[in-house]
């Protein structure tokens, strides 16, 4: 059985750190990019099974980055990770395509229950 692959994106190297530690109990090959242009490209390449992105990064935001995905027919799940937790930013968000949002401070058990929600355990 190939395991599942998860696409990392944030520009910060503690966050993916913090993902990486959550995620590494689980059976799934971890994949990482350090802004949204990288994401989208990543995710191209490696067709991701599921993809956790920031909102807020350089060269292109998660919303732009998820956009794009979606736009050239990406159509793995997007479960975007924020500090912006308000209504407004929720909607955009969907609006941009995703699929589920997590706010940072991460809670492990929260983030881990969502890909296995996806994915399967």
């Amino acid at each position: 059985m190939t395991r599942k692959k998860v696409l990392l994106v944030d520009d910060s190297s503690t966050v993916i750190l913090m993902e990486k530690m959550i995620l590494s109990k689980s059976p799934y090959e971890l994949l990482t990019a350090k802004d949204g242009q990288e994401g989208v490209e990543m995710a191209l390449a490696e067709k991701p099974d599921l993809i956790l992105m920031d909102v807020m990064m350089p060269r292109l935001t998660g919303l732009e980055a998820c956009k794009q995905l979606r736009a050239k027919g990406h159509r793995a799940p997007v479960i975007l990770v924020t500090t912006r937790g308000e209504e407004q930013s929720v909607k955009n968000g969907y609006d941009a395509g995703c699929n589920d949002y997590v706010t940072k401070p991460i809670n492990g058990a929260e983030l881990l229950s969502k890909v296995r929600g996806y994915l399967g355990a």
